[in-house]
């Protein structure tokens, strides 16, 4: 009995240990981790659901948007984003097939509307960003 209390225990704080040191190196990063320079991770224009690269392609024409909502101001609340003024960032709706409101992708842009510096894309209503690249 007391070698099975021990191999308890033992097998206890093994695994315990094991998800205090988090994944293991080369493990496949979750949706929320960041890349090893701490930015957020990318993704390609062409990489982009149909409708994301219609919005983006809106937004390079400076419209018009489906959506009153497009175009408004981002807060950056919980600075997913870049720290920057306020204003800096503009938000704008990526349909999604079936929604019958918004639904949650959205495309995120900061600086001057048809110009933007640099944008970013959510599939999941802001819980996570990707740096859109060309």
């Amino acid at each position: 009995m007391a070698r099975v209390a021990a191999f308890k225990f033992a097998l206890t704080s093994l695994l315990f240990a094991a998800a205090l040191a988090g994944p293991a190196p080369g493990q496949a990063r979750g949706p929320q981790e960041r890349p090893a320079d701490g930015g957020l991770a990318t993704i390609s224009v062409v990489e982009l659901p149909r409708q994301g690269r219609e919005t983006y392609e809106l937004i390079r024409q400076g419209g018009p948007f489906p959506f009153e909502k497009d175009g408004s101001v981002f807060g950056n609340r919980e600075r997913q984003l870049p720290a920057a003024r306020r204003g800096y960032w503009r938000e704008y709706t990526v349909t999604t097939p079936g929604s019958r409101d918004r639904g949650a992708r959205r495309i995120v842009c900061g600086g001057p509307p048809r110009a933007p510096d640099t944008c970013y894309y959510t599939a999941d209503h802001y819980a996570n960003f990707r740096k859109i690249v060309e």
